[in-house]
């Protein structure tokens, strides 16, 4: 398990009861072991942070990006983050809101096709590849 601050937790649940609806979409389709058989957590207190989805299993932190990410400081803090999530040996993706709702099926082939590489096993219910990788509309963090 990794290290989170457990007076994080009330504010993790606030979060889950307060998904956004592409967070909501997502979850929708991670829950209940749907990508190769590994457990994902929604809302999860990671470090000092709360990162929308969490993959032990293969050391894997998804996040979804609403508008207020996109300007510079806004990126400049979710730099910093990814890095010290990095510090820990996690590895962060991230989408946008976007992304997420009309392209789900692209999504869910990027998170299996990274996490094929670190932990997810293969199986019947993991999607296709997705092209999101070679079009260069993922931020992918290491």
């Amino acid at each position: 398990m990794q290290p989170y601050r457990k007076d994080l937790k009330p504010y993790a649940r606030n979060l889950r009861a307060a998904m956004t609806e592409a967070e909501q979409h997502l979850w929708r389709r991670l829950r209940g072991k749907q990508i190769g058989g590994v457990q994902f957590y929604r809302q999860k207190p990671l470090l000092s942070f709360i990162v929308d989805f969490y993959c032990p299993a293969a050391k894997l932190v998804i996040e979804v990006d609403g508008s207020q990410h996109f300007d510079d400081a806004a990126k400049t803090k979710d730099g910093e983050r990814d890095a010290q999530l990095a510090s820990i040996g996690l590895h962060v993706l991230r989408f946008d809101d976007r992304q997420v709702l009309q392209e789900t099926e692209n999504v869910l082939g990027v998170i299996f096709e990274w996490g094929g590489e670190t932990g997810i096993p293969p199986g019947p219910r993991n999607p296709p590849s997705a092209p999101l990788l070679q079009r260069g509309e993922l931020r992918l963090c290491a």
